[in-house]
């Protein structure tokens, strides 16, 4: 059991270093001002919010090359143990967690995004205020072996139904991507291996790592794409995927009426219920389904840029956006092109037309991009080399890839979104199950 004193100790030590931050002046806050304004989202104004996004800049924010943290521990006089429990807060990390147990020294709970649990050791007023079965979004600290404390301010999100908290997840892998599988870098490294298997694969059946199709036709290739996709995971989990829905079934010890339910309620074919419900199965990560979005269903063309690391980015309109660039190129008044400047700020506006495609852009039409948004942003003196990644941070672009929406889930979470799915179908009229429990977490 973990002294009180240590909780203590750790307690005031953390609102040492929230003011060492808060009352910095020079780099350090220009740090955090730039860090908040990088980060914040529609919470901005929210308290709670505001105090779990200075939580996060403590460990994750940098001046030069050191985290505040380290400033901290550079600029304090401490103890050794004082020392090492502040270097142990680099382990710091935001999750959804669900609370198991109340316990008399704290909690037991689990973090739904990797399925590990943890010890936390909390105060009498937080034992009193948080509940069996509620959902907390919060960071969690290291105390010390086998036990840890809350960090930043813990959000309660009741006790979410599965359709409930699987939108939950989905708003968490919106939010904090870069935090998915902050204490499971084993999931991490298998999430980006299918990215790269995936990708492969969209090699192999589309022959090209740039498609143009009309919407429709994308879209039924993209289903056939993914029903040969389900068919090797059912083999490599060591499903026959020509056994009846009777026998799948009966292998999996799944009831039969139990699966004709699930299919009806979903459509479902009886592969794809029979691998929801296979439990036994040794895959520990599904590939999620991915829906091309209604609009791009009807576009006339769209254009697929895939990447190994990127994941697939659906555009309409970069095909005119070629076009436009063609005519720069060529000497040809690109102006003329009906809306063009509106195209190039719609380019950088859209969080489809990421870093991967305006890189892509910048190899192929190198000068006439630079003279084209010398135009539009009315910045003669712009230089692609020096300025198209702040342009691209401006824009809220990325300069590295997130993990993409195809990217391997864990097999608890999406067991969880086939379950969340069900749950929705049943209490929609048929033909009109939400797609949102899905598309919560795995689909784009």
């Amino acid at each position: 059991m973990v002294d009180v004193t240590l909780l203590e100790r750790a307690r005031a030590l953390k609102q040492a270093l929230v003011e060492f931050v808060l009352d910095a002046e020079g780099e350090l806050a220009q740090a955090l001002e730039a860090y908040a304004a990088d980060k914040s989202r529609s919470q901005v104004g929210d308290i709670t919010h505001r105090d779990l996004l200075i939580d996060t800049f403590l460990t994750e924010g940098k001046v030069g090359d050191k985290t505040p943290l380290e400033l901290f521990i550079d600029q304090t006089e401490l103890t050794e143990s004082d020392r090492q429990l502040l270097l142990a807060w680099n382990r710091t990390f935001i999750g959804l967690f669900a609370i198991l147990h109340v316990l008399p020294n704290g909690f037991e709970v689990r973090n739904w995004l990797t399925d590990k649990h943890y010890l936390l050791k909390a105060d009498e007023q937080e034992i009193a205020r948080f509940q069996e079965g509620e959902i907390l979004l919060t960071r969690i600290a290291p105390l010390e072996e086998n036990y840890w404390m809350f960090s930043g301010p813990p959000t309660i999100m009741g006790k979410p139904g599965k359709p409930k908290l699987a939108v939950a997840i989905g708003n968490f892998r919106q939010s904090y991507k870069s935090a998915l599988y902050s204490d499971a870098p084993e999931l991490l490294e298998q999430a980006w291996e299918s990215v790269e298997q995936y990708h492969q694969e969209f090699l192999t059946f589309f022959g090209s790592n740039e498609v143009v199709l009309p919407g429709y036709q994308l879209d039924k290739k993209l289903k056939e794409f993914q029903e040969l996709l389900t068919q090797k995971q059912l083999a490599t989990a060591g499903i026959d995927p020509n056994k009846s829905l009777a026998e799948a079934a009966a292998e999996a010890g799944v009831g039969q009426e139990a699966i004709d339910a699930m299919a009806e309620s979903l459509g479902m074919d009886a592969q794809a219920v029979s691998q929801a419900f296979n439990h036994k199965s040794a895959a520990k990560m599904m590939t999620p389904k991915v829906e091309l979005p209604s609009d791009l269903k009807k576009a006339d063309q769209v254009t697929v840029l895939a990447d190994a690391r990127w994941g697939q980015m659906f555009l309409s309109s970069y095909h005119l956006f070629k076009t436009l660039l063609e005519k720069a190129r060529s000497g040809e008044d690109w102006q003329s092109v009906k809306g063009g400047e509106k195209l190039v700020r719609s380019f950088l506006e859209s969080p489809n037309s990421n870093a991967f495609v305006w890189r892509r852009l910048a190899h192929e039409y190198p000068e006439a991009l630079e003279t084209v948004l010398r135009v539009v942003l009315d910045r003669p003196e712009f230089a692609l080399s020096d300025d198209l990644d702040s342009l691209l941070q401006n824009h809220k672009k990325p300069l590295e890839p997130e993990l993409p929406d195809i990217a391997s889930v864990p097999l608890h979470l999406h067991n969880l979104f086939q379950d969340a799915l069900a749950e929705v179908s049943k209490t929609k009229p048929k033909g009109k199950a939400s797609g949102k429990a899905a598309k919560g977490f795995g689909a784009s």
